[in-house]
């Protein structure tokens, strides 16, 4: 492990001079292992490019991946970097003595604008080989240009901005398209539009740079020896389309705004820092005779641009007069200033240099240094080599700068992907806001960082920040993960106590009231936060013991309520005799255990409401899990009580359909004791068919007659179907009521017989009555006057019977009528059925030769056949595999059967004596031949198989037989 530890300490200093400082590496309090296994990679690589160039470089241009440099004065390469093998060589025609000034490139990398000594500027687009000679340009030493990124195309460049020597600026627009001979100029138009000056007159347009802001408006800054100029816009997006001109007309009368510094290297450059492309730019850093001034861009800013200014003074050696900078590129973080022998790298953030990378001799003096804006790459080049620099993780250490500086936002944004850097940005700004006294902001980081738990507690609790205390406990809680029970647990009873002790110290100081108040509802907040409810409910009972011992019951109610906790709830109420308060809960949330544990007391203090709560219930409860607690209220026998538990057991039965029988039963014997009344009607109700009642018929037969129900006893015993009982109970009730019950067995007429003697008996030997008994006599047309006559007594006359008599012997002649012409019919049915089976064994059939089987469709004649009326003619075996299919199971198998018999038996033999009497000794053992072929033709030949009710049954029967379906369905494929 040293071994690796003094590599990693080895790659650290041999990459230090190439990236901003860093801390000492080591483990810090947050818990992590800040170590580092592999080099760091330096944040800018340089890397000579393997290009010898014909001639010394004069100028390089690099933009979009596409890179042009003018070789001596009179050569232009072309390099696409994705195809780098595939140079392009462009003459650019030139016969005298002008070399190239500068060259400028679009940031799409198509216009390509060379600036000659001569005053004289040449376009080449990256489609074309021809170099076209800009006229309207002509006299004018172009220092820079400035691009327009909203509306230059492959096809245009836009309205752009030109800076010449002369201080002068003016509007263009280049054209890509060629015209042939007489086509178009590519320089559409070329127009001037501002003069910078400076306290000498006009100076050189050194820098110019034309953007927009994420608003919309435009800007150009513009930069001489000694002045930076800024031009800012009023309009909104899209109407820089119209030109320049407006927003350069805003200054004829004034000036634009401007910085001054009073030293000059002769020349300046600006560069600016944009994250995307064609985005506003973010950042900018001006290099001049004092040094290098940079900042931020605010683009709401209204007058100028520029904020959080810094100049960056040069070191000694470095400056006019001694070794000027040549050009400067700007990074997110850095900005790199170009020596003749060197590239110097500061840290914008804090003014340090973090990279000096020296250049040998050999390659000579460097030239100039610009960046592709499109992949972040620098390039720098002598008059012989070409050098590019990668830029790696530019922002890897910027927290730690941030850090140092305490703007932990920042400091934070560029660690995110960080858990060890932000842990400690988080600590130390938890210690800055400590030490400022800043308790709750020091809380919510120390809770997000991995500082051991007790120092923090217990550094709090030194400096007596309870609050600040809660905070801390209250964010450790809510970061938990699933797993950490314990902690949990510890957190929320901590908190918990806190607040209850908080709670009980400014309870009793009336000054306090407000802050009471307010931490009583924190805590509330607390106790019902979504965040910690499961922490929460996974310690409620420890916090329940809490509350309880400091004896605040409104909170334990409270975070009963919450936690759903329903049951504590009521049961509080129940024991501090709220009741209808202990209902209410039970009613708003509708939980039935609930109901079915607390209705027993309940019942007995608020019997109504709490049938009332059943009630409104509805199905939600089982009826049967509440009769226990109905029992025992209404064993006092109050009218009240039992009237409560029959309204709601009416409901039950009632509205919700309940068939349970033990909830049928109950209302049997409420009705039984409180309202006998309903007790009638309800069983009524109920019906008389014993498979459709619900209540025990036997417990209600018992249950009437403890009470002396017999009117309910007759009909339990109708219901029972015992008749004979409940006429002989309803005999002494009602004599209507027995009738009634005489005439229920109607398919017994023995029965019913018997059930009107008894009442018939008890009419004339009980209550003596005959007009009584005769009018039995009439209600049942069963009984005859000789069933009565034995109950009478001897002394009764004949005059009492003798219409009774008379009717009889009416009724007997009449029966006798009946009967003989019933006779008559039946002689003259056998007569017809005699004629009719005289002309069946005449009739015939006739066969022909040509006469084919109706099923199989061959020759009928050539096996044995069955011809029918209907004329169908089948042969015997396809009549028999027809009919086969429809038959029931068991005539299937007798048809198995009598086959079988027939194939067993001995074939007919004639002329031999010894042959009858063989079959005669076989007939005497079993069926003959001859009846086994009638029992045969019984089954098959009863009907015709077309025309019987076979083929009726079979309607529903489907063509193929699904068990030979799929057989059936692949043999159509």
């Amino acid at each position: 492990m040293a071994s690796i530890l003094d590599e990693y300490e080895d790659s650290l200093s041999r990459s230090a001079v190439l990236q901003p400082g860093c801390p000492s590496v080591g483990i810090p309090h947050s818990g992590y292992v800040n170590a580092q296994l592999e080099k760091e990679v330096p944040i800018f690589t340089k890397q000579r490019i393997d290009f010898t160039p014909s001639e010394r470089i004069t100028s390089l241009v690099v933009a979009c991946n596409q890179l042009c440099m003018s070789l001596g004065k009179d050569t232009l390469l072309r390099i696409d970097l994705g195809k780098a093998n595939e140079p392009n060589h462009v003459e650019l025609g030139r016969k005298d003595d002008a070399k190239v000034h500068k060259m400028f490139l679009d940031h799409t990398g198509f216009h390509l604008l060379i600036a000659l000594s001569s005053t004289e500027v040449l376009y080449v687009n990256r489609n074309g080989q021809k170099v076209r000679p800009l006229a309207r340009w002509k006299g004018q030493l172009v220092e820079s240009v400035g691009w327009n990124k909203a509306l230059g195309t492959e096809s245009s460049t836009g309205p752009i901005l030109v800076g010449t020597a002369q201080g002068q600026i003016f509007e263009a627009e280049l054209s890509a398209s060629e015209g042939g001979l007489f086509g178009p100029a590519p320089d559409l138009y070329f127009r001037p539009l501002y003069v910078l000056n400076e306290e000498g007159g006009p100076a050189p347009v050194c820098s110019l740079e034309a953007e927009r802001g994420p608003d919309g408006r435009p800007f150009v800054i513009a930069t001489t020896r000694q002045r930076l100029f800024q031009f800012i816009g009023r309009t909104a997006e899209g109407a820089e389309a119209q030109g320049f001109l407006g927003l350069f007309a805003a200054y004829t009368d004034h000036p634009p705004p401007f910085r001054e510094f009073p030293s000059s290297l002769g020349y300046s450059e600006l560069a600016f820092y944009t994250p995307k492309l064609r985005s506003a730019p973010r950042a900018f850093a001006w290099m001049m005779g004092d040094g290098v001034l940079y900042g931020a861009l605010d683009h709401g800013r209204p007058d100028s641009l520029l904020s959080e200014e810094r100049v960056w003074e040069y070191p000694e050696g470095v400056g006019p007069g001694a070794s000027p900078p040549l050009a400067i590129v700007l990074t997110q973080f850095h900005f790199l200033l170009l020596l003749a022998d060197r590239v110097e790298a500061v840290c914008t953030l804090t003014g340090q240099v973090v990279l000096r990378d020296h250049f040998l001799e050999k390659f000579g003096p460097l030239r100039h240094m610009v960046k592709d804006s499109s992949t972040g790459h620098l390039w720098a080049y002598t008059e012989r080599a070409v050098f590019r620099y990668h830029v790696q993780r530019e922002a890897r250490d910027v927290w730690r700068t941030y850090l140092d500086m305490n703007r932990f936002d920042l400091a934070k944004e560029y660690c995110r992907e960080r858990p060890d850097c932000l842990d400690t940005v988080l600590a130390r700004e938890a210690d800055f806001c400590f030490n400022q006294r800043r308790y709750l902001e020091s809380a919510r980081c120390y809770a997000l960082t991995q500082s051991y738990f007790e120092e923090i507690a217990l550094k709090f609790l030194e400096a007596r920040q309870e609050e600040a205390l809660v905070e801390f406990l209250q964010r450790k809680l809510a970061g938990l993960k699933p797993a950490e029970r314990t902690q949990a647990t510890l957190l929320t009873t901590w908190l918990t106590e806190l607040y209850l002790s908080r709670l009980g110290a400014l309870q009793g100081d009336p000054e306090a009231l407000n802050l009471y108040w307010e931490t009583r509802e924190r805590f509330r907040a607390f106790l019902s936060s979504p965040r910690h409810k499961e922490w929460l409910f996974s310690s409620r009972a420890s916090i329940h013991e809490l509350l309880a011992s400091h004896g605040d019951t409104e909170h334990m109610v409270y975070f009963a309520v919450i936690m759903q906790d329903y049951e504590r709830v009521v049961a509080y109420h129940c024991q501090h005799e709220a009741y209808e308060e202990a209902l209410a809960v039970l009613a708003r949330h509708r939980d039935p255990q609930l109901f079915y544990k607390f209705s027993p007391i309940l019942i007995r203090h608020i019997p109504r409401q709490l049938v009332d709560a059943w009630i409104e219930m509805g199905s939600r409860l089982d009826a049967r899990q509440l009769i226990p607690a109905l029992v025992n209220y209404s064993q006092g026998g109050e009218a009240q009580q039992v009237s409560q538990a029959i309204r709601y057991m009416e409901f039950c039965v009632n509205v919700l359909g309940e068939t349970e029988q033990a909830i049928h039963n109950y209302l049997l014997s409420l009705y039984a004791r409180g309202q006998p009344a309903s007790l009638l009607a309800y069983l009524e109700q109920a019906g008389a068919s014993p498979h459709r009642v619900h209540y025990d018929l036997k417990y209600a037969l018992r249950l009437c007659a403890e009470h002396g129900h017999h009117r309910a006893c007759v009909h339990v015993y109708k219901v029972l179907e015992l008749y004979e009982e409940a006429v002989d109970l309803a005999l002494q009730v009602d004599v209507d009521l027995a009738k009634q019950c005489a005439d229920l067995p109607e398919e017994d007429e023995e029965l019913r017989k018997k059930l009107w003697l008894k009442i018939a008996r008890h009419v004339v030997q009980e209550e003596e009555d005959v007009q009584t008994a005769m009018a039995c006599l009439a209600s049942c047309p069963l009984l005859k006057i000789e069933d009565v006559l034995p109950f009478f007594p001897d002394f009764v006359t004949i005059d009492h019977f003798k219409e009774a008599i008379c009717s009889s012997l009416k009724a007997y002649n009449h029966h006798i009528q009946e009967l003989q012409r019933e006779m008559e019919e039946a002689t003259a049915s056998a007569q017809r059925i005699r004629r009719d089976l005289q002309e069946l064994r005449g009739r015939y059939g006739t066969v022909e030769p040509q006469d084919k089987c109706a099923t199989c469709d061959f020759p009928l004649l050539n096996r044995p056949f069955y011809l029918f009326l209907c004329g169908h003619m089948f042969h015997a075996d396809c009549l028999l595999q027809a009919v086969r299919p429809g038959l029931p199971a068991y005539k299937q198998a007798r048809l198995e059967e009598l086959q079988r018999k027939l194939g067993a038996a001995p074939p007919p033999t004639k002329g031999s004596a010894r042959a009858k009497e063989a079959e005669g000794g076989a007939a005497a053992v079993g069926p003959s031949r001859e009846q086994l072929k009638a029992d045969l033709d019984e089954l098959v030949a009863a009907e015709c198989v077309y025309c019987g009710e076979l083929m009726i049954r079979s309607i529903d029967r489907p063509f193929i037989d699904p068990q030979r379906y799929e057989e059936e369905h692949l043999s159509w494929l």
